[in-house]
């Protein structure tokens, strides 16, 4: 199993591009850092760099994992914190657990809202859809917050817990102009998600349906992280459907044009618990959330140096 300071000593090649550089980074001599790779290589059956360059070069397949490597290690830096946390002061505090799509755009939102109640403390989990609501189950999380769809419904949350729309958000066509030029109808390359995530039934129930007939997907990556997806999209690879919410800034920044000729569809940000009677703090909380105004991250209007339409080659 991937420990996080092998996870670190990936990473740290990747920025400094050389394990002299990574040495340095991790505090380390050279010759030292140099046998821990490789002994990370013999322990997970891997080569993951090209020593036959000067520098090693870090090989395509570990390049392309790179934001799965950071979310990991971000979590188990997470972990790691909560767990002294825990030990500190004896209990988990409140649990938020977030959709990994939302983890980065509305949880900060949440947690400065709950910041003004003073003292509260607050712990954010993130996973795919079905994960979050596991957690709400099961008792390991107080609140949930995921994307829903209209029309397309999901078993596990019928009836089964209290939910408040806190905010809409819109699932848009985006790609990379600098790098992708010209897009035909005949070959578009699409980065998707797994099966099993949520922003995929979104695509196969409400984007598919609303393409051209003309219009042929051609899968050129897959993952369940809408982070990942974002990068593949910057760099080219394809058109990524992703919140408007995470890809506004690289809209307005000329990094990615959102295909304005191509379906888009509109999302709920839900905040979600189990009925019932909560802790005090939690309870509080929730009142907080649920008065606040919805938030609208799916029909700002973007900079006019923003262009949000292309039209397609077909």
């Amino acid at each position: 199993m991937m420990q996080l300071d092998w996870i670190e000593d990936i990473l740290a090649v990747i920025d400094a591009g050389s394990l002299a550089g990574a040495a340095e980074r991790r505090f380390m001599t050279q010759p030292a850092f140099t046998r821990r790779v490789r002994m990370i290589e013999e322990r997970i059956g891997v080569t993951l760099f090209d020593r036959s360059r000067r520098p090693v070069v870090v090989r395509s397949g570990v390049r392309q994992m790179e934001m799965e490597l950071r979310e990991m290690a971000a979590r188990l830096r997470r972990l790691q914190q909560d767990l002294r946390l825990f030990a500190q002061d004896g209990g988990r505090g409140v649990v938020l657990s977030c959709q990994h799509a939302l983890a980065t755009t509305i949880s900060p939102w949440v947690l400065k809202q709950i910041d003004t109640l003073g003292d509260a403390s607050v712990r954010v989990r993130s996973g795919n859809q079905d994960e979050c609501l596991m957690l709400l189950v099961s008792g390991q999380a107080d609140f949930v917050v995921t994307y829903e769809c209209e029309g397309l419904a999901e078993p596990m949350k019928t009836g089964a817990f209290d939910v408040h729309i806190v905010g809409e958000d819109r699932l848009v066509p985006v790609y990379a102009p600098a790098v992708l030029p010209d897009l035909t109808f005949e070959a578009l390359p699409v980065i998707r998600y797994p099966p099993e995530v949520f922003l995929r039934r979104v695509f196969d129930h409400k984007i598919v349906p609303h393409l051209s007939a003309q219009t042929n997907l051609i899968a050129k990556a897959e993952t369940a992280l809408t982070l990942a997806a974002c990068e593949y999209a910057l760099q080219g690879l394809g058109v990524a459907w992703l919140p408007l919410s995470l890809v506004r800034k690289h809209i307005a920044m000329g990094q990615l044009r959102q295909i304005g000729d191509m379906p888009s569809q509109e999302m709920h940000i839900c905040l979600s618990r189990m009925p019932g009677t909560m802790e005090d703090s939690a309870a509080a909380i929730w009142r907080m959330l649920t008065e606040q105004p919805p938030l609208d991250l799916g029909s700002q209007r973007l900079p006019d140096a923003a262009p949000d339409r292309i039209e397609l080659i077909g």
